[in-house]
């Protein structure tokens, strides 16, 4: 098998991992005891699994089984049901127990177990379901049809990764959420560094990372929103002429680059007013725009307020009502509180 012919390069990667958000769903440990077939439902988000230890398959519908190994990583595209299969066949087992993970799920400081089995796991996963994107305004894996798999080994350490951000929520202290959506970003750097040099056909599934060019020129937007930015000057770092990039660049990332750019500027901008430091003069400046006025039509045209409403609505004590980022500027989908997404 060979890899795709062109791969984006590394200083736009690099660009493109310093805007990825990750945003936080669930994590979830299961364990299968040999013999047995977990089962799962579709996810609303794509779920990363990484098998600890032991051997068996991971079965998505509709695709190929995954053998599973230890240090095997799966992302599996949301709402894709999928098992989960411990070995056991080679040892004289027949029949394989199937089990309900939705019916035999528990969560526990906020950290969903799932058991399959009586006796010792043959295969333990770590699943974390979680939403990815780029500057706030492109969702990584949103197009995603079938598994990407990647074979890690123990010198990556993504299995302490993934302890660790389990801790991080066992221990409930302040930020262990947010920790706990960083390491799981962690995890997905990991396999975004695969695509300069793997030959698994997933990186070419990527709309960013196989067009080099509109990825060079959203990497312009997402690291600096701000910037004098236009049609000319960002087909001129694609190296395409206007009508090309304006094109490809609908095609790839599912919107003209002006709007995407105006999403990056408000998310910007709204993260700045909600720290309440920078005045709203400097935040008008920061976004690029040329007048406090056009600046305020735009924000109220994303927010359905005023900057200064949005800055004295973020300040306000928690559970009293703030104004809602519209669904084309948050990246990531909202999950109710305490809510189990595995």
């Amino acid at each position: 098998m060979t890899g795709p012919a062109v791969r984006i390069s590394p200083q736009d990667l690099n660009r493109l991992l310093g805007s990825l958000e990750v945003s936080f769903v669930a994590l979830t440990e299961c364990l299968v005891s040999e013999g047995f077939c977990l089962e799962m439902g579709g996810v609303d988000a794509p779920g990363i699994h990484y098998n600890i230890q032991g051997s068996g398959k991971l079965v998505i519908k509709g695709c190929a089984p995954v053998e599973l190994k230890p240090h095997t990583l799966v992302i599996v595209p949301s709402n894709a049901p999928f098992r989960i299969e411990a070995d056991g066949f080679h040892r004289g087992l027949q029949n394989r127990r199937t089990v309900d993970g939705l019916l035999v799920a528990v969560s526990k400081d906020s950290v969903n177990y799932i058991v399959a089995g009586d006796g010792d796991p043959e295969v333990i996963l770590i699943c974390g379901f979680f939403d990815a994107c780029y500057g706030s305004a492109v969702d990584l894996f949103s197009t995603l049809t079938t598994p990407i798999v990647e074979q890690f080994s123990e010198a990556d350490r993504l299995d302490t990764t993934l302890k660790n951000a389990i801790a991080e929520l066992v221990t409930q202290e302040v930020g262990s959420g947010a920790m706990s959506s960083a390491l799981l970003k962690l995890v997905i750097v990991h396999i975004l560094r695969r695509s300069l040099y793997s030959n698994n056909t997933w990186v070419e599934r990527f709309s960013l990372l196989r067009d080099p060019q509109i990825a060079r020129a959203f990497a312009e937007m997402a690291s600096n929103p701000g910037a004098p930015h236009t049609v000319n000057s960002l087909a001129q770092s694609a190296y395409l002429g206007r009508s090309a990039f304006m094109a490809r660049f609908t095609e790839i990332v599912g919107q003209p680059p002006m709007n995407v750019l105006r999403d990056l500027r408000m998310r910007q901008a709204a993260e700045q007013l909600q720290t309440g430091q920078v005045p709203i003069e400097q935040v008008v400046r920061n976004t690029g725009y040329e007048s406090r006025s056009s600046f305020a039509r735009a924000f109220r045209k994303a927010f359905g307020m005023d900057p200064s409403e949005y800055r004295a609505a973020s300040a306000k004590p928690k559970g009293a009502p703030t104004g809602a980022m519209p669904d084309h500027v948050t990246a990531c989908r909202p999950t109710a509180s305490g809510s189990s997404r595995g």
